[in-house]
């Protein structure tokens, strides 16, 4: 039994003593001061897990309710979004943690440093922080760190620094399996409509797709790259692209589901059947891919298992659990419908 426990009454004295630092450096860790060295830092970060040590302020904080984990998000205007938030609201109701929704697209620039908006997450009783795609800076999940705030983050734009937890798919597999589906059904001459160029997510597909072109000895066109973003206006702009070459692609592999269904409406405008002269596949798995006219073939992505995994590593966070990994990717599966087919020169003539 530790000094702590043997005490039965959580002081800064009694994490000092445990953690052989002096109260004031453990104070400082508590309100994320820089100046103390990483070691000790790691060292007064372990007690206060392992203790469940509470400010004053968040104990009288959590007196006044359930506890509570913060999600954070660019935005909610996608099924991506949506699908995330019912998997973390499904395990947040089975541990009876409350959560609250914060969705940076509605806000203006914040006028609060890393450091100020850290103190003001600890200091409202925050048990945790789980953030979606590109909502936080590297400087601000560094600061939710330093303050010992449990933080999770879904499907990162860019790496997160290693001691945070992210989770992801395996989008190098997902991007490799939408595109042997297309070069097994015929295909040779099929385009690529990403999303932002620095996103590691985007890459990762990139690169599936270059590799299941080079395992067949298919030449990479880089007319048939068109990077964007993750939105349906860049499929719409993507696909006004590809449709202006003297050789079009025949197939289409898009990004995510919302680029997909852009390029989608924009072939329809431009009298373009799908699948019947141009296939087209989707990444993430949607409702919206399955509710689609045709119904969108699409690499599916485990989305509200993402959503509950998350909520699982902030507890374990909380519990001071010793994580075997920081870096999680949840598998991916091509699910083929009915926007794919093969092209119209290997069809049999009627």
């Amino acid at each position: 039994m530790t000094a702590v426990e043997q005490q039965g009454k959580l002081t800064l004295a009694a994490i000092a003593r445990e953690a052989g630092v002096s109260a004031p450096t453990v104070s400082k860790v508590i309100n994320g001061r820089d100046d103390v060295a990483a070691e000790t830092r790691s060292k007064v970060m372990a007690v206060l897990a392992r203790t469940g040590y509470k400010s004053p302020v968040q104990q009288r904080r959590n007196l006044a309710g359930r506890q509570a984990v913060e999600v954070v998000f660019d935005s909610l205007d996608s099924a991506y979004s949506i699908e995330v938030l019912n998997g973390i609201l499904e395990a947040a109701g089975a541990a009876d943690i409350e959560v609250l929704l914060n969705v940076t697209s509605r806000q203006g620039p914040s006028r609060l440093t890393p450091e100020q908006r850290a103190r003001r997450i600890v200091d409202e009783g925050r048990c945790g922080m789980i953030v979606v795609t590109s909502a936080f800076s590297e400087p601000q999940l560094d600061a939710f760190n330093r303050r010992g705030v449990p933080t999770v983050v879904i499907d990162p734009l860019n790496p997160p620094a290693g001691n945070v937890v992210s989770i992801g798919a395996t989008n190098w597999a997902g991007g490799k399996d939408a595109t042997s589906h297309l070069l097994d059904l015929g295909h040779r001459r099929i385009a690529y409509l990403g999303g932002p160029d620095g996103a590691e997510c985007n890459q990762a597909r990139l690169h599936g797709y270059l590799a299941a072109l080079r395992a067949r000895n298919v030449p990479v066109d880089d007319r048939y790259i068109v990077q964007g973003s993750f939105r349906s206006e860049a499929g719409v702009r993507g696909m006004k692209q590809l449709l202006q070459l003297d050789e079009r692609p025949t197939a289409v592999f898009a990004a995510n589901d919302t680029v997909a269904l852009g390029a989608l409406a924009e072939a329809r405008r431009q009298n373009v059947r799908v699948p019947e002269d141009l296939s087209l596949v989707g990444f993430d798995g949607t409702y919206q891919a399955e509710e689609s006219v045709p119904a969108l073939t699409s690499v599916a992505q485990p989305l509200q298992e993402m959503g509950r995994a998350a909520l699982r590593f902030i507890l374990r966070q909380m519990r001071g659990e010793t994580l075997d990994s920081r870096r999680v990717e949840l598998a991916t599966n091509l699910v083929i419908r009915e926007s794919t087919a093969p092209p119209q020169a290997l069809l049999p003539v009627a």
